[in-house]
Parts: C-alpha cells; structure tokens; sequence
C-alpha cells in the first residue's frame, strides 16, 4: 500500500480525530536498502535515487553524504539490508545530527560486514546515533571495527560479531568522545585468543555503557581505558560479561586515575577459579555500587565483588 504524502505540509498542523499529529524530528527522512525485499511498487535500491522508501538509496554512507548538518536527519536501513566495508572510515558518520536506523529484528537486522583489517565506521560528527545494526568482522585481526572521535553520540542496541577470526577492538574512542552513550550493547566475540577488548577508551568525560552481552576472550579487558583518563564513567546494567581469557578482567584502568561509578547490576563471570573477584575491576580511583556480582567456576553462584565497603565513620 503506497504512503500518501502532502508535498507542501499543512501550515497550521494536522488534526485526526481531535488529536493532533507532530513530527517528531525536524529534518528529512531517507531510506537504504539493498535487500531483495522491495517496499510495494518499490525499486531495489540505488545511489541514483531519491532515497525515499519505495526509491531507496543502496548505500549507508551515500546516505549520510545527503543529509544536512543539525537539521535532524534519520537514515531508515531496512530489513535484510547488507553491506561491506573494505576500507578505514568506510561508513562515516561525518554529518552532526544524523541518526541512522536499523529496521528489523534478529538476523533481518541491516548488516556492516567489515572485511579489511584496516576498514572502520566512523563517528566524526557530534550528536549521531546508529541503532539496531549488526556489525560482523568478515576477517581476522581488525584492528578497530567502530571509532567515535565527536562528542554526543549513541551506539544503542547494536551489536558487534566475530565471524572469521578475532576483531582486535570492537569500539575505540578517542579523548573527545564525551558523553558518550554505548547502551544496550551486543559484543559476541570468538572463544580463541586475539581480542584485547571490546571497548576501548581513551579519555572522555560522561561516558555511559550498558550490554546485553560482552562475551569473548579479552587479552586486557572487557573495557579498557589507555592513554589519557576518563572522567565520570558510569558502567551499569551488564547482563551477562564473560571473559575466555585468563587474565579475568572485566574494566581496567591502565592509566589510573579515571573517576567515575561502575554498578549497579554487573554479572561477572570468569574463567580461572582463583583469587580474582576483587580484580575482575581495576582501578583505585572508581567507586562501586552493588550488586557487582561475579562467578568463576561452572557449578557455583556469583558473589558479590568484595571492593572495601564504605564506613560510617
């Protein structure tokens, strides 16, 4: 069934039915989408079209390069959608303002297969989102799959896949990535050696992360901070973290001197049955809010992480 459209608007508002209808964002509304699947009189998708739905564009990246910097763009990436990137910054998110959107759910999600150890998407601009997209590693050893350089972004409900090999890092940031959102976060990383961690930071001031899962073999840690601190991080409402690497750490500080809350609702679980509860997080200058539970061994039940209490005193 086709969508109606009134090309020039109603300058007064539309009302149905008593009830007002708004627009929810200010800007224009582009779809992709590469997938056999047309919308109903639809062609398939090309660089050449308008980008509407029934004449999408075939590209995530070609349609960023249409939008318009802070008038609130979305890019709908439609069901079944995928696309390969083969190069660094081959998606950039380069225009300030723009949300890109995966439609779809479980494997009919829109799909970013990266198949250079050097390929990345990008975020440069600030205040950019993507959500519900997959992002598999189609080679082994990429160095970084997703790079935020630009303040007030979101990575929501997106998850990052191993399919050949390990991906080195999963998401790295730079020092001016603040405020940052990571939320309701997928890692599914590959049981075998060769990932240092699934999000790596470098500085940035409010940060914010929770997952669904972060699983796999993290050499350093699920999340590790380098190079420059980072200030107020706030690490909440992981579901289910699980390390196949000895090294049995969730969040390390390398640095030292972050600040910021990790907890409440974290669920820990390790590989080696040693004394590790306390290290599965590191870093002096965090505080920790319970439950901060953590197992590592089959067959047993979590504890909470035994970090100094405070004292009224």
């Amino acid at each position: 069934m086709p969508i109606s459209n009134y090309p020039n608007g109603f300058t007064s508002g539309l009302t149905v039915r008593g009830v007002p209808l708004t627009v929810a964002h200010p800007g224009q509304v582009f779809f992709v989408n590469g997938s056999s699947v047309l919308a109903p009189g639809g062609v398939g998708g090309s660089n050449g079209n308008p980008g509407t739905y029934q004449r999408p564009f075939a590209t995530i990246d070609f349609a960023i390069g249409q939008c318009v910097a802070n008038r609130g763009d979305i890019i709908f990436v439609m069901p079944g959608h995928t696309e390969t990137v083969s190069t660094a910054a081959g998606i950039a998110l380069d225009v300030a303002g723009v949300a890109v959107i995966g439609l779809g759910v479980g494997s009919l999600r829109p799909t970013v297969n990266l198949t250079a150890t050097s390929a990345t998407v990008t975020m440069s601009a600030a205040n950019c989102c993507f959500k519900n997209i997959l992002f598999t590693g189609g080679i082994d050893a990429i160095v970084s799959m997703i790079v935020v350089s630009a303040a007030d972004c979101t990575i929501e409900g997106c998850e990052l896949r191993d399919v050949t090999g390990q991906m080195t890092l999963g998401i790295l940031t730079t020092a001016g990535a603040d405020r940052l959102k990571i939320l309701k976060h997928v890692h599914k990383g590959d049981t075998a050696a060769g990932t240092n961690a699934a999000i790596r930071l470098v500085g940035g001031d409010n940060i914010e992360i929770t997952a669904e899962v972060i699983d796999g073999n993290f050499a350093t840690g699920g999340i590790d901070i380098v190079t420059t601190a980072s200030t107020n991080l706030y690490v909440h409402d992981i579901g289910r973290f699980y390390t196949r690497n000895s090294a049995d750490i969730f969040l390390i500080d390398t640095i030292t001197g972050s600040t910021g809350q990790i907890g409440p609702n974290i669920n820990l679980r390790l590989t080696d049955n040693a004394a590790n509860i306390t290290e599965a997080i590191t870093g002096a200058t965090f505080v920790v809010m319970d439950p901060v539970n953590v197992v590592n061994l089959a067959g047993e039940k979590g504890m909470l992480i035994n970090w100094v209490a405070s004292t009224d005193a």
